[in-house]
């Protein structure tokens, strides 16, 4: 099993390097591959309020740093084909956001870009659905791509896992990921979004005792004053025995 983890958006270099740091020493003690994670802006905030980013090229730029100091894959997200092309000039990794799901012109550019994708399932729709944004960016003659479940709408402000859905994509031929932060959110309550974020690790080890290829989390050093998903991300200081209750269930190696 593989981990992508890192914090919601690009902050500052700082906490960038503080993150890292203690994701490469746990995932090097767990003997775990990692992708590094963070968003290099937020293009779809709850509120107009709500922070975006420190500039698009200065965190594209943190980006490519955290990447050569610790030799470590870096995932970011794009909205549209023009971020497809600046991205992809300094990331290893293109995540489509689930919101952003079905849009084709996207998908093609990003499976273009010979960078691999990372297809956020799309909360409104089923896990059979994302078979077609699959073949969006197979199209491209571009076949290396992975498929995360983030939860389904369920009533106006939550999100509920189906597992069965991580099942029904690992039929498709590519790894399967679940996100262990965003799927516990709970969307647009008042000013941000809200969550539960004490059912984290329970909801992971579910995930992993099914059979994921990877786990996806958020994490800060400070979850309660992060510029984004405070309510959601991880405390860093709770990454090692996260990760080792999930590592010690993947060893049991039920796989799909």
């Amino acid at each position: 099993m593989f981990v992508i983890a890192g914090p919601c958006v690009v902050e500052s270099q700082e906490m960038l390097r503080e993150i890292a740091s203690e994701l490469r020493t746990v995932c090097a003690e767990l003997d775990l591959d990692w992708i590094f994670k963070a968003s290099y802006k937020k293009a779809n905030r709850t509120s107009i309020k709500s922070f975006t980013g420190i500039g698009d090229e200065k965190a594209l730029s943190c980006l490519k740093g955290i990447a050569e100091e610790f030799s470590v894959p870096v995932l970011t997200d794009v909205h549209s084909v023009e971020e497809v092309a600046l991205a992809s000039k300094y990331v290893d990794i293109l995540q489509i956001p689930a919101f952003l799901s079905r849009q084709t012109e996207l998908l093609v550019a990003a499976g273009k870009s010979g960078k691999r994708v990372n297809i956020k399932k799309g909360q409104f729709l089923a896990p059979e659905d994302m078979k077609k944004a699959v073949e969006k960016v197979e199209s491209t003659g571009n076949k290396d791509i992975m498929l995360t479940e983030r939860g389904y709408t369920f009533g106006y402000h939550d999100l509920v896992v189906d597992f069965r859905s991580l099942m029904i994509m690992k039929e498709f031929g590519y790894p399967v990921v679940y996100d262990a932060t965003h799927s516990l959110q709970q969307p647009s309550v008042g000013e941000q979004s809200g969550g539960y974020p004490k059912f984290i690790p329970a909801l992971a080890r579910a995930a992993t005792a099914v059979g994921i290829d990877g786990i996806f989390f958020e994490t800060h050093p400070d979850p309660k004053n992060a510029k984004s998903d405070a309510a959601t991300q991880l405390p860093l200081s709770l990454v090692k025995d996260f990760l080792s209750d999930v590592k010690s269930i993947d060893n049991l190696k039920f796989k799909l």
